[in-house]
């Protein structure tokens, strides 16, 4: 989907397994890496994306390691934009899911806290959903480095 994440993109697929969730932080980091972004920028970013990829793992596809988590990263000057999406089970209240705390698995001890995590990290978010149908969460930061200013 170049056409809504940047002039610079890449987009990732890989299995529905936990362990895959840090390839996905690394993949994303080093992506990104030529905006010389601060510790900050970067931890913050790394987070969204394990965030997300393990809402999509647990949640999306509870677990089931056929399901597909698919990743797309732009860059257009010094914002990054990402999008990451499952075709899992979607989400049956997403206002709901979106209030912290809320998680929909209490048996595994989960925290509520990434949607919260990811909206008070990044500068836009937006998280679409449906029933059946999957889950998409679209993300922008802005990276203040002055490398960033001058791509």
């Amino acid at each position: 989907m170049r056409e809504s994440t940047g002039n610079n993109f890449m987009s990732l697929q890989f299995a529905a397994k936990s362990e895959n969730e840090a390839f996905a932080r690394v993949a994303v980091a080093a992506f990104i890496s030529r905006l010389d972004p601060t510790m900050d920028e970067l931890s913050d970013l790394k987070t969204v994306v394990s965030e997300a990829v393990t809402n999509s793992i647990i949640h999306g596809y509870d677990s089931d390691p056929s399901g597909v988590v698919t990743i797309k990263v732009g860059i257009e000057m010094d914002v990054v934009t990402l999008v990451i999406e499952d075709a899992g089970r979607g989400i049956e209240d997403l206002e709901l899911a979106k209030q912290p705390l809320y998680t929909s698995k209490p048996e595994l001890e989960r925290s509520g806290m990434g949607f919260t995590i990811m909206e008070n990290f990044m500068d836009e978010f937006e998280a679409l959903s449906e029933p059946g149908g999957g889950t998409s969460v679209r993300m922008k930061k802005r990276i203040e480095s002055k490398k960033a200013l001058y791509n």
